[in-house]
């Protein structure tokens, strides 16, 4: 199947892990899936302070191996500035000037194993974040979910998360 733009879409059924329990190879599916095969294509949102959110999200996702990748100024694009993050070559996460959101935004980064879920959240600590769940199993949500929680500097839930058994 191909989308619009010509693009191959990938069309997978996932199992629940949570009724049929998670198999090795069903542990990596669901939101950082779609992310995965390209059903998302990037995110984004205003924050009161782009130079702060930048060093604190430069550091915060250090860990994560996710870096500033783009930038583009107020003057290019005819109203906000924006800082893209992502790996590889592709910015998949926006932080911009403008009218922020109102309360209540959550975003989880895919984390490769339980010990950069743990880096991540020792660096957003030490950038400025408050803790809002440290590291570890959450079982409610499948048996091998491993992550981490923490308020961003305009308040924001941010997660690392790992799928995979240790």
């Amino acid at each position: 199947m191909t989308c619009g733009h010509g693009k191959e879409i990938i069309v997978e059924t996932a199992t629940d892990p949570v009724a049929d329990g998670p198999t090795d190879s069903d542990n990596r599916r669901g939101f950082s899936h779609a992310l995965e095969v390209g059903m998302i294509d990037h995110m984004g949102f205003a924050v009161s302070d782009l130079d702060r959110a930048r060093a604190f999200y430069t550091a915060a996702l250090q860990p994560l191996s996710i870096t500033v990748m783009m930038e583009v100024t107020a003057e290019q694009t005819g109203a906000e500035a924006h800082i893209g993050f992502g790996r590889e070559g592709k910015p998949f996460f926006w932080i911009s000037t403008g009218q922020r959101p109102s309360e209540g935004l959550h975003i989880a980064f895919n984390a490769q194993s339980r010990e950069e879920v743990d880096a991540f959240h020792r660096a957003a600590l030490e950038a400025g974040a408050e803790d809002n769940g440290a590291p570890g199993l959450r079982p409610h949500y499948h048996p091998y979910y491993y992550g981490a929680f923490v308020l961003d500097l305009d308040g924001n839930n941010i997660e690392a998360v790992c799928h995979t058994p240790q």
